[in-house]
């Protein structure tokens, strides 16, 4: 069931550097508004969300800040600004429970993939925590430990 699902969904960017730098939580799936130039861009180049962050302004619209994506080729006099902002569309409820997350116990709100979902955009953003330095020795550790397990199981495969 779950891979007739994910038959719509094309991944077009990942924030791995968001998984690696901060405790991520409560992943919502949201839309974000765009111009023309830039959906023909993200279905031909794709962007970059890696320095990207959420804020929401005082009128509680949720926008994202940082994300990059590349002026589309024949876009001529009609291309865009590769980094401007971008609003998010959220529900207001989603929207004010992010906001009392951000206010009340510090965390921040990262985005950590972009796909098209039945051919509109859509970003997941998490509620993001920022880890300590020894958490992230912690996580390399335990990366570079999988790997070599992963090489060991391969070698005794093959032999």
């Amino acid at each position: 069931m779950s891979n007739a699902n994910n038959s719509h969904i094309k991944i077009i960017s990942t924030n791995r550097k968001a998984s690696f730098n901060y405790f991520l939580s409560d992943q919502t799936e949201c839309g974000i508004v765009l111009k023309g130039t830039e959906i023909k861009s993200l279905r031909v180049n794709g962007c970059s969300i890696s320095d990207a962050y959420v804020t929401f302004t005082q009128d509680g619209i949720a926008q994202i800040i940082n994300m990059h994506i590349a002026p589309y080729e024949q876009g001529n006099i009609f291309n865009h600004d590769p980094e401007r902002t971008r609003d998010l569309l959220l529900h207001k409820r989603e929207i004010n429970y992010f906001m009392g997350k951000i206010q009340k116990e510090g965390y921040t709100v990262v985005p950590t993939k972009v796909y098209f979902s039945h051919g509109k955009a859509k970003v997941e953003i998490a509620l993001a925590k920022g880890k300590k330095l020894y958490d992230k020795r912690e996580a390399i550790k335990k990366r570079d430990v999988e790997r070599e397990i992963d090489r060991a199981m391969k070698e005794k495969n093959n032999s």
